[in-house]
């Protein structure tokens, strides 16, 4: 088959890659009929996470036609349509059964490294690396999908693909950020970063009462996004100071919640944290570039809440701690317990609630991978969101 295979910094390629097969009797093989490029899988072509190996298939956005069943797998057969979650869950563990699906104890074959770099295993990711399972990604042909009975949701209505397929990581991870910053009626919600998880997050935080929603990047096309599809008001951080803008627009109380959507590779203008991040990072001293996170915590109400859907990677420094404690912030975080979402944010699909394919600029077939990598990166030709057509 054909597949996006990595083989370094900057350095993508389609290829020819070993076809998948049914290697335990709970697995299923599924043809790609669509698989997007995600915010984070720039983390990998940019060189920052540890433990990728040359010739790795990336992708963990994928949907497609199940075209081989193992037989122990009850819930889907061959033909079936379905939306791949990009977590792997075991469904039967200590973690799944609270419906902490991203925490899954079994999924992750090389827990070992996992639990060296953070003190335990999360669940094993599609596509994201041998510390997190060395599993093979969706930008490709075809995909092993293990623990089939848990994890892909069957999609049985005729909506097109580009409305369905974000169930496989940025609805539901913009929706948990979302959930995880504790809107309360009519709150103001900050969110930092106006990609497309952030996207999601903006939809979320009005599906959940918020009474204000401000957004805030410097790229222009995705703050048009934010403020057309999202309703938010916006700030431009290139332009002006994000705390001071945030203390004029709250009559200096700041946003009752705060969500981080940017994570580990953020930029600022003129800021000397960010200036030093960016130097320790060409120098290889750090992974993370934590502007953002500082940033909302400073700007944060007193009891306020932080959420952190953003990916982070490393040992980050500099965080206000003193002022996360004294100001009595709450703090959630982690990776998206993706199938716990799965079918009430189908449901909003179907009912017409919200039309996920909004975020979608470019579409294109898989051969044309490496060089929209580049493109989404670049932030070239108003890219916000990349659908591959294998």
């Amino acid at each position: 088959m054909k597949a996006l295979r990595w083989y370094g910094t900057h350095d993508v390629r389609v290829e020819d890659a070993p076809d998948p097969k049914i290697e335990d009797p709970r697995d299923v093989v599924i043809r790609i009929t669509a698989t997007a490029i995600c915010g984070s899988d720039l983390h990998l072509y940019n060189g920052l996470m540890p433990t990728m190996e040359k010739g790795d298939v990336l992708g963990h956005e994928p949907m497609g036609i199940v075209e081989e069943v193992g037989p122990a797998v009850s819930r889907l057969k061959k033909g079936d349509r379905v939306v791949v979650p990009f977590t792997i869950s075991c469904g039967d563990c200590f973690f799944c059964k609270k419906t902490l699906y991203s925490l899954c104890d079994t999924s992750n074959p090389n827990a070992e490294i996992a639990r060296q770099a953070m003190g335990q295993s999360p669940a094993g990711l599609l596509g994201y690396s041998h510390m997190l399972g060395g599993f093979s990604g969706g930008q490709a042909e075809y995909l092993r999908v293990p623990f089939a009975d848990v994890g892909p949701i069957k999609v049985e209505s005729d909506l097109p693909d580009e409305k369905v397929l974000f169930l496989s990581d940025i609805f539901p991870t913009g929706y948990m950020a979302a959930e995880n910053a504790d809107i309360e009626p009519g709150d103001t919600v900050a969110v930092w970063g106006c990609g497309p998880v952030s996207q999601f997050a903006i939809q979320s935080a009005w599906m959940l009462g918020a009474g204000r929603v401000i957004a805030i990047d410097r790229v222009a096309e995705r703050l048009e996004m934010a403020r057309t599809h999202g309703k938010a008001e916006t700030i431009d951080f290139s332009q002006e100071k994000v705390y001071d803008r945030l203390m004029e627009m709250t009559k200096g109380r700041g946003p009752d919640r705060c969500i981080d959507g940017v994570g580990c590779e953020a930029h600022a203008t003129g800021s000397f944290d960010a200036i030093v991040d960016k130097a320790k990072s060409a120098l290889h001293l750090t992974t993370d570039r934590s502007h953002v996170l500082r940033e909302a915590i400073m700007c944060c109400r007193k009891g306020g809440t932080l959420s952190i859907p953003g990916v982070y990677i490393g040992f980050d420094d500099k965080i206000p701690m003193g002022a996360l404690m004294n100001k009595g912030l709450t703090v959630k975080a982690g990776q998206t317990h993706t199938q716990r979402y799965l079918a009430p944010l189908l449901k909003k699909i179907e009912e017409g609630a919200i039309d996920p394919s909004f975020v979608i600029t470019h579409t294109r077939p898989l051969a044309d991978a490496p060089e929209m990598y580049q493109t989404f990166r670049d932030k070239q030709d108003g890219c916000i969101k990349v659908v591959l057509k294998p």
